[in-house]
């Protein structure tokens, strides 16, 4: 198959998501990226995948680069170039639009490509619910050849949501676990606490600075913040106003997530809402524990008590509770974070979900 995909190419899980999959597929098939700029797990692999840029023209007329447009007419010119049989979109605004035109504009040039959308959730359950988007984002999905969404929560919301009665396919995210596994480190005196994400409000980082505070002051420990956006200066400077900045290290977008996640002992998700939460699956396959929010689509990921631990949004004592006995338990962090990586391997490994696009492209094109 020619699999055209288009994501955001940041540090969130709808463009790591994206990008895995695309090399994955990329072993058994064409697979080209449509992007405003190369996602950042490319950045090491990009001979394994063709990469389009999405170039928009500056105008003085605009009062915003008319972004999508210019997506349009990137992916009618791959459609046209390269035969593709899909154009596989992540986030519903404004790439699922886009798409649409696109299919639109390549039929009347004779080719007949199909739009699969992939649903992640901020861009439906936020975005897509918005005055300014649910018409439209309403009329991607419904006008979308094959519509995915990544956990039961998801699809159940874009129903309630939006009244869909089309079908929904489930697919959930999944990791590779021959490349996000354990590699035992040497026993250090400090403990490392991590969290990892695209530092938007959703994701409560304050939160988690808050419960390392707690937990600073019984055990000896450091946190790690990877990832970058538009909360990272507030979170930085709550550091400084708790006393714990010096505790605390910035990685900013670091593309080497298992080094990071093999340094760690705890990871922490606090997040508002989570449809998936692919950087907690991401530490179960490193054998890491994880406590994240009891939201979304985190129970569908999380057994708790037996392969991590779900908390309620904002409960910052329970939470430095389970992470403190997590930190002090060795026999229960090592069987906690050995549970984790047996329900990856059972449910979420890339040999387990790659397969499941495959089949769902090949209905699609079958009609």
């Amino acid at each position: 198959m020619r699999i055209g995909i288009t994501c955001y190419p940041t540090f969130g899980g709808s463009g790591v998501l994206a990008t895995e999959l695309g090399l994955k597929l990329s072993s058994r098939h064409d697979v080209h990226f449509i992007c405003y700029s190369l996602p950042i797990r490319l950045r090491d692999e990009i001979e394994k995948v063709n990469f389009h840029e999405v170039v928009v023209e500056p105008y003085p007329l605009f009062k915003y680069p008319p972004y999508t447009l210019a997506l349009v007419s990137k992916m009618c010119e791959v459609v046209r170039e390269e035969k593709l049989d899909i154009l596989h979109v992540h986030y519903a605004i404004p790439h699922s639009i886009s798409a649409y035109l696109a299919k639109k504009l390549s039929r009347e040039m004779g080719f007949d490509v199909k739009v699969i959308t992939t649903l992640h959730g901020t861009d439906v359950h936020l975005v897509g619910l918005s005055p300014s988007y649910k018409p439209v984002t309403r009329l991607g999905i419904m006008e979308s050849d094959g519509v995915t969404a990544v956990s039961k929560y998801l699809k159940r919301t874009l129903q309630n949501e939006f009244g869909l009665t089309r079908e929904i396919k489930v697919i959930y995210n999944f990791v590779d676990p021959e490349k996000f596994k354990r590699v035992r480190a040497e026993k250090r005196g400090v403990k490392i606490i991590t969290h990892i994400s695209n530092f938007r409000e959703i994701k409560r980082v304050p939160d988690v600075i808050k419960v390392f505070k707690r937990v600073l002051r019984n055990i000896n420990c450091r946190l790690i913040l990877a990832g970058d956006g538009p909360e990272r200066l507030k979170a930085e400077k709550l550091a400084v106003e708790l006393g714990v900045r010096d505790k605390v290290s910035f990685y900013g977008e670091s593309i080497d997530v298992v080094t990071i996640l093999n340094k760690t002992d705890v990871f922490l998700l606090l997040s508002q809402n989570e449809s998936f939460g692919l950087a907690a699956l991401e530490a179960m396959s490193c054998e890491v524990p994880v406590v994240a929010t009891r939201v979304g689509g985190l129970p569908e990921v999380i057994d708790h008590g037996e392969n991590g631990f779900l908390v309620e949004v904002g409960d910052l004592e329970t939470t430095a509770r389970y992470v403190e006995n997590i930190l002090k338990d060795e026999d229960m962090a090592s069987k906690i974070g050995g549970e984790a990586r047996k329900k990856v391997l059972r449910f979420f490994s890339h040999e387990k979900i790659v397969p499941q696009y495959e089949s769902f492209y090949r209905k699609v094109l079958s009609g």
